[in-house]
């Protein structure tokens, strides 16, 4: 046996593994859950001291997760290194591989993920249907993009966007200056879309093994409020040929970028019934939350099954309908839900806070999924609980 092979084996804890997150957020949380309930140990790498996880890991190592000997730290102490989100450097995630740790999904996939503009082509190449995109590295260059791709324009940074950080929508060249400062166009890389005029917005998790074979959940409606999603209708009501045509795109996508473990794909409905992929997420997803009580196995335990190497689960809903409404911060306080009892009062709610410290307006505080025989029936619910808790204010 190898020294490698050695210290694996006396890593591991009775009944499971011991698995590295780097990232304390409500993801990491999530996906610590669900590695739990399979007897799994998780060791987190967080940059924040409240992370909200923090009470589920077996150990929190503190620290920048950009640097490459922070993350062999963790590499070290675990049996399998994953990410609760992609914004980790891709160089730095090379050195845990290059030192024989097991990192799912890759470095190569981060790398071709986290840069939005090196995704979008990297997924073109593939033949995945976009929306016209050229990067820009000056105000002049964007009027020269809308010569082609006409205005409307969205003007999006390249890294770290996510909740509508990092995109504008450009009517005219009027907005250019503006925006470009929001942006701080002078030192951050940029690329600009043409506007999408769509219908819905649609969603798929997918999840694939160490062995190639890929399981996906139903196509999603998700429901946007300032650029951060609000609602998360499951199924989504479309026909059966679009769904086709969209869980066909999100399978397509993880292969384009060796996908390893869930991801969550993002795409538009557009007004001529056409299906594009909006941008995919390396990671579980806030699209796929509802599978924790709608469907057979969680896009959570998946992923731990899929970076363990174990059968993946049943993705099929257990119920006709299931919809998620996100809670969000609406002011500067504390993290403590005021209202939860009344919440926790209506029959069928599923109410989940993730024990952030604090919250600002438009933070994920929580969620709050309901099932039922429609979707209408299940919105009202999940509407009623998730309208009684309030954050913000002083416990």
């Amino acid at each position: 046996m190898s020294q490698t092979e050695s210290n694996s084996e006396s890593r591991k804890v009775p009944g499971g593994h011991r698995i590295g997150i780097v990232g304390g957020g409500q993801l990491a949380k999530m996906t610590a859950l669900a590695a739990m309930q399979l007897g799994c140990e998780i060791i987190i790498l967080e940059k924040n001291q409240d992370a909200p996880s923090n009470s589920l890991a077996t150990e929190t190592l503190y620290g920048d997760w950009d640097d490459s000997d922070t993350l062999l730290k963790l590499a070290e102490r675990v049996d399998v290194v994953s990410l609760e989100n992609e914004f980790v450097a891709a160089k730095s995630l090379q050195a845990v591989e290059n030192a024989g740790h097991r990192l799912y999904p890759s470095a190569k996939t981060i790398n071709l993920v986290q840069d939005k503009l090196i995704q979008k082509q990297t997924l073109a190449a593939a033949g995945i249907a976009l929306a016209p995109f050229m990067p820009v590295h000056s105000k002049q260059e964007i009027i020269t993009a809308a010569t082609q791709l006409a205005w409307p324009l969205v003007l999006k940074t390249r890294r770290n966007g996510y909740d509508g950080k990092g995109n504008v929508t450009l009517q005219s060249a009027e907005d250019i200056d503006a925006a470009w400062a929001t942006l701080d166009g002078d030192n951050t890389a940029l690329y600009v879309e043409g506007f999408c005029h769509f219908l819905a917005e649609l969603a798929v998790i997918v999840t694939r093994g160490k062995d190639a074979k890929m399981v996906n959940y139903p196509v999603v409606e998700s429901v946007q409020r300032d650029h951060i999603c609000h609602i998360v209708r499951a199924p989504a009501r479309i026909d059966d040929d679009l769904a086709h045509v969209a869980v066909e795109l999100a399978r397509k996508a993880v292969i384009a970028v060796d996908g390893i473990g869930s991801m969550g794909i993002e795409m538009f409905l557009t007004e001529d019934k056409q299906i594009i992929l909006n941008e995919m997420a390396p990671r579980v997803h806030n699209s796929g939350h509802y599978t924790i009580e709608a469907c057979a196995c969680s896009q959570f335990e998946n992923h731990i099954r899929a970076i363990l190497g174990l059968p993946l689960g049943a993705t099929k809903m257990i119920t006709l309908a299931a919809v998620m409404i996100n809670m969000l911060g609406e002011e500067q306080g504390t993290g403590y839900p005021v209202g939860i009892e009344q919440a926790l009062a209506v029959a069928g709610a599923n109410v989940h806070v993730y024990g952030k410290t604090r919250t600002t307006v438009g933070r994920k505080m929580g969620h709050v999924t309901a099932i039922g025989p429609d979707s209408d029936k299940a919105e009202k619910i999940a509407h009623q609980a998730a309208s009684c808790i309030h954050f913000g204010a002083q416990k």
